[in-house]
């Protein structure tokens, strides 16, 4: 039978790169709250999963497609990613080793456990926009799921990421053809209009309804080539 809190009981706290980040059980959910904001639980997944699906469907059909996902989180969108047969390389770039350690050695890690022990599966410790700046590498797919949001992000250096120099850095990181798919707790018409400024086609969003409130969103682009 499994407990019921009345509040979140803290699991771990720790001071990292960009501040405080903390994992928290209430009840059976598994939450990560970063400077005291929430970010993400383990309680539904299904705009996570959507977020690897989606960038899928809106490639070309090319063989084994290599995909880079930005942000561990609790781990949804890198086991989804592993168990569809169909990726190949899958990178996930994370900036908490906070976060990177809960999944390797802490709760975290029967929701990440089959993913990490596949081949096909590499965990980078980095700050994600380091990253898609200096890398020389190339990927057919990047999922973006660092923020709440183009509009509501984690810390204010993320800002960049969603203006026109920031997905021109993300387009580069593409293989022509490749699909840019951003997480998003709104859906934002205003960041539409970005990625069609910064060069991207077939533009959409797909929606996930919630309970209450709006919906979860993936904004999706495609890089000319």
């Amino acid at each position: 039978m499994t407990a019921v809190y009345d509040s979140p009981v803290v699991l771990d706290r720790r001071d990292g790169p960009y501040g405080e980040v903390v994992l928290r059980r209430h009840g059976a959910l598994l939450q990560i709250i970063a400077n005291g904001c929430f970010l993400m639980d383990t309680s539904d997944g299904r705009s996570e999963r959507l977020l690897v699906d989606a960038a899928y469907a809106a490639l070309d059909g090319r063989p084994a497609p290599d995909v880079l996902i930005g942000g561990l989180g609790v781990g949804f969108s890198l086991a989804h990613a592993a168990a569809d047969a169909r990726w190949g390389r899958i990178v996930v770039v994370e900036r908490e080793p906070a976060v990177i350690d809960w999944h390797r050695h802490g709760p975290l890690s029967g929701l990440s456990a089959g993913a990490l022990a596949d081949p096909r599966c590499e965990i980078v410790e980095s700050d994600l926009i380091t990253y898609v700046n200096e890398t020389s590498d190339t990927f057919d797919a990047l999922c973006l799921d660092i923020d709440n949001g183009p509009g509501w992000t984690v810390t204010e250096g993320n800002d960049g990421l969603y203006a026109t120099a920031g997905l021109a850095a993300c387009a580069r990181t593409l293989t022509p053809g490749g699909v840019l798919a951003v997480w998003s707790a709104t859906p934002s018409p205003e960041f539409e209009g970005t990625l069609r400024n910064a060069g991207f086609r077939q533009v959409r969003t797909e929606e996930v309804p919630v309970a209450r409130g709006v919906p979860d969103a993936v904004h999706l682009g495609v890089r000319p080539g």
